[in-house]
């Protein structure tokens, strides 16, 4: 027994442990709660299931997680990573057309090149403000923020673009050959190369550095303003590929609803997955796991029948009581009373003997 309990103190000393809890919870509820949600089949050489739409549609949230935790851990924050997606889609669908004939304006690599490129400046444009002009992170993401959402209305003249070319639809759905959706591997990939970076390399601990104090990091000899610049750049390159997985489960391009709110959610991942929004210390499949939980409540709200109007109150509920399990004041602050009432208890009985 004791040695159960020294594992699970060491478990819940884990940055995952807590996220994980929470999961847990979520989907043991809809265990109880909703009917078949774990239920798989396989149609056409394709796996569908309430499992997999949320590994699916959580993977927009993924993407802008990973990137939004480097620029959390250096103690910035990215507000613009929601019209940098509506960015990227419009530059995508205008370049390949939406002609009914379904055949591209401009090469299809092109056009992803293209909006890739355009989402990594808009992201370093985010770093010039934050490291050369020194304004405070939520200031300078916010002029994109609001500005980017006429930027992506002006590049789709103010139309939604649909766009007809087939292969274009399969970064938000299925590719041929593949079981899973296909964002399931981008994401994959992209976190695969955030990973060997931050692990394999100097960079985790330079941005760990940044955030905990960037004048001693400075002093240190490390380049803080061009470090700051890779990370806004490396979340702008994330938001761009969240923006074209996002135009393409639609098919088509709207410069003023694509990505909008998604900034919330990202940063909301972040929190969830136990980082600190102050900087330092950083986790991004920490982030994955809260990504994950914010896409289970929203399917679990739809699968119970709950009205689109009320969601954001129950989400909110449900999303406030996972951050308390995972705050240790809040657990010590249980512990304590729980200790104080057994005293209290104990002290009584002592009394009446």
């Amino acid at each position: 027994m004791q040695g159960l309990k020294d594992r699970l103190k060491r478990w819940s000393g884990s940055r995952l442990f807590w996220p994980l809890v929470g999961l847990v919870l979520v989907l043991f509820f809809n265990l109880i709660f909703v009917e078949g949600f774990f239920s798989i089949e396989m149609k056409d050489g394709h796996l569908y299931g309430r499992i997999i739409d949320i590994v699916k549609n959580a993977g927009c949230y993924m993407l802008l997680a990973i990137g939004m935790t480097l620029v959390v851990a250096t103690g910035g924050i990215d507000i613009s990573v929601g019209s940098m997606c509506a960015i990227s889609g419009a530059v995508m669908a205008a370049l390949v057309g939406g002609e009914l004939s379904g055949i591209p304006h401009h090469s299809y690599g092109i056009a992803i090149a293209a909006a890739l490129a355009v989402s990594v400046v808009l992201g370093l444009w985010n770093g010039f403000l934050v490291a050369k002009l020194e304004i405070q992170p939520v200031v300078a993401t916010l002029i994109l923020m609001v500005a980017g959402r006429g930027i992506a209305q002006l590049v789709t003249q103010g139309q939604i673009i649909t766009v007809y070319y087939k292969p274009y639809a399969y970064l938000g759905s299925f590719t041929p050959g593949l079981i899973l959706p296909t964002s399931i591997f981008i994401v994959a990939i992209v976190l695969t190369m955030a990973l060997v970076a931050v692990k394999k390399t100097s960079l985790g601990l330079f941005i760990q550095s940044a955030g905990i104090n960037r004048t001693a990091t400075r002093y240190s000899g490390i380049n803080v303003k061009k470090l700051i610049y890779m990370v806004y750049g490396f979340c702008g390159l994330c938001a761009g590929v969240a923006g074209l997985v996002i135009s393409s489960m639609v098919k088509a391009a709207d410069g003023n609803n694509a990505g909008l709110g998604y900034e919330m959610d990202a940063i909301l991942a972040v929190a969830l997955g136990g980082n600190s929004m102050n900087g330092g210390r950083f986790s991004i499949m920490g982030s994955i796991i809260g990504a994950l939980i914010i896409q289970s409540i929203t399917t679990t709200m739809y699968a119970l029948g709950v009205s689109p109007q009320v969601l954001p109150v129950v989400k909110a509920v449900v999303v406030i009581s996972i951050c308390l399990i995972q705050s240790d004041d809040f657990r010590r602050v249980l512990a304590d009373l729980f200790k104080k009432d057994g005293r209290s208890q104990h002290e009584q009985v002592a009394v009446k003997l």
